[in-house]
């Protein structure tokens, strides 16, 4: 009898990535891309296994990275590669394989979504599951005005403007983190299941890199993060 985790990462990895050439594994800010999530996963002692589902594993060991007590690395099937394979299937075949009560899938593309983020919105989800709700996916919120192509406002009304703090707020999926279930996952056939929780993510942690402009952005704010934590360490040592 297979031995049932209480929860396990999800991190699939892929070789070749269309608008930029193979970031999985590019240099990103010191460390290739896809080391930045993997190391924040792993240092969080709640995650019992990250499974990598990868049709790179010849990459990642050119890189250093090999299978260990809490790194599994799943050769994704062939029926599974290519640029228009839905990743709920890609997930359905880790959750068939790697049994836990728990599942946590995130991106390489996320590299600056930190552990304590991470554990935060595990907790959370914890929580919602005693309310009811059966999964948990990450948002991006706003409040601003948003028009349609044609011109038209869909979320207030020009003729009568309120101040923007006090707009409904609206939400966005920033695909960072997505938590769920089996039992949920089973319901839907995706990560996300029939009764959702919203957990809005740090804004300058939820990049998700989709293009060059996205790359160099989430670069900027990566180096500059490592510039504030070096003059925070300069000066607690001087004091």
């Amino acid at each position: 009898m297979s031995h049932t985790h209480k929860l396990v990462a999800l991190l699939p990895m892929k070789a070749r990535s269309v608008r930029v050439k193979g970031k999985n594994f590019r240099n990103f800010a010191g460390r290739p891309l896809y080391r930045w999530i993997l190391d924040s996963l792993l240092a969080i002692e709640e995650i019992e296994k990250v499974i990598i589902n990868t049709d790179a594993r010849d990459i990642l060991e050119s890189h250093g990275l090999v299978e260990s007590d809490r790194i599994i690395m799943r050769d994704r099937k062939m029926e599974l590669c290519g640029d228009f394979v839905s990743m709920n299937k890609v997930l359905a075949d880790d959750v068939a394989a790697i049994k836990s009560d728990t599942y946590l899938m995130t991106h390489t593309t996320n590299p600056l979504l930190g552990k304590s983020t991470i554990r935060e919105a595990y907790h959370a989800y914890l929580n919602a599951i005693n309310e009811g709700y059966d999964s948990l996916f990450s948002v991006n919120r706003y409040q601003t005005r948003f028009y349609l192509e044609s011109g038209e406002p869909v979320n207030h009304d020009p003729d009568n403007l309120i101040r923007t703090q006090d707009l409904e707020p609206w939400f966005e999926e920033n695909s960072n983190l997505y938590i769920f279930s089996c039992q949920s996952f089973e319901r839907t056939d995706a990560r996300i299941g029939r009764v959702p929780k919203m957990f809005v993510t740090p804004h300058l942690e939820s990049a998700d890199i989709d293009d060059s402009n996205g790359w160099h952005l989430a670069e900027i704010i990566a180096l500059a993060n490592h510039l504030g934590e070096s003059r925070r360490k300069h000066l607690t040592e001087k004091a």
